[in-house]
């Protein structure tokens, strides 16, 4: 995938080919599908390209409704539904071989002053004393699955905080929690769109992970067949996805092989700049070998 920012900068620098039309190169990937993080991101990008300067995204709400394939360029179709004098619409279908791999529509606003108010931030401890995502990955797997994640994932910088009842007290209420600090790993330009862009990419990354959280499993295990099903961002305040930001992660409900995860976004000062909600395939691959309750 992208082994620095540069490259991911580079990823999400599409092609113009037409009027609303866009084409999505492939990085180098042992993947079989295209990481959602990326054709999100990557119509993310295309959107913006049509919309007026004095607007940015407030929220996406996307489907994945085919495997990307990643040896071949993505297609993005820009539809423009409405230009308003306060907000724009844009819907984007991205296209393989013939096919609608994803849908996602976006919505702009000016910039407005209004009311403002937000949740804390949960106490946690900060980037510093966090454990890199890298090195518990060195810990636990052999040096080919390393060295697969360091050139899959390297431009982004993650820190483990917690889940529940491994570093986050143990809470009947809420039962899967997760906890990390991310950032991308090194500077990207200060454009409004870009940052949102990186973001997009990086949330989809860890969120699918806190469904499975009760259940000791991780997302790389035999046992389960993830997949993102959807994706939905809400931007609250500007913020900069190359600086810290904690994304505290819950999953309220998993059943019927699909898990649940909601989260919120907050810097290192507090404020609470973005939400994100997901449901994802958490499917058996054989139900015998799943972990009893």
């Amino acid at each position: 995938m992208t082994e620095n920012a540069a490259e991911l900068l580079d990823l999400l620098d599409i092609e113009t080919i037409d009027v609303n039309l866009f084409r999505g190169r492939q990085p180098d990937t042992s993947r079989q599908r295209v990481f959602g993080g990326q054709v999100a991101a990557q119509a993310f990008v295309a959107a913006c390209r049509t919309v007026p300067d004095d607007r940015s995204a407030h929220s996406l709400h996307s489907y994945f409704l085919l495997p990307g394939d990643p040896h071949v360029p993505i297609v993005y179709d820009v539809q423009n539904l409405r230009d308003g004098r306060s907000f724009s619409t844009r819907r984007v279908v991205a296209r393989q071989h013939g096919r609608d791999i994803f849908y996602v529509t976006i919505s702009f606003h000016v910039e407005e002053e209004g009311l403002s108010h937000q949740a804390a931030a949960p106490e946690v401890a900060p980037p510093s004393e966090a454990i890199k995502l890298a090195d518990i990955i060195s810990s636990q797997a052999d040096d080919a699955d390393v060295e697969q994640w360091k050139r899959e994932w390297s431009a982004l910088d993650v820190r483990y905080v917690g889940i529940t009842g491994m570093g986050l007290p143990k809470d009947p209420e809420h039962p899967a929690r997760a906890r990390m600090w991310v950032r991308v790993d090194g500077d990207i330009p200060e454009d409004r769109a870009l940052q949102q862009a990186t973001f997009v990419y990086a949330s989809d990354l860890t969120l699918l992970g806190a469904t499975l959280v009760p259940h000791g499993i991780t997302l790389n295990s035999p046992t389960v067949m993830p997949a993102s099903l959807d994706h939905t961002v809400w931007f609250h305040r500007p913020f900069r996805a190359d600086r810290w930001w904690l994304y505290d992660q819950e999953s309220p409900s998993s059943a019927g092989a699909r898990g649940l995860a909601l989260a919120g976004i907050y810097t290192e000062a507090g404020e609470r700049v973005a939400s994100v909600a997901q449901e994802g395939l958490i499917r058996p691959t054989d139900p015998s070998r799943l972990p009893q309750a």
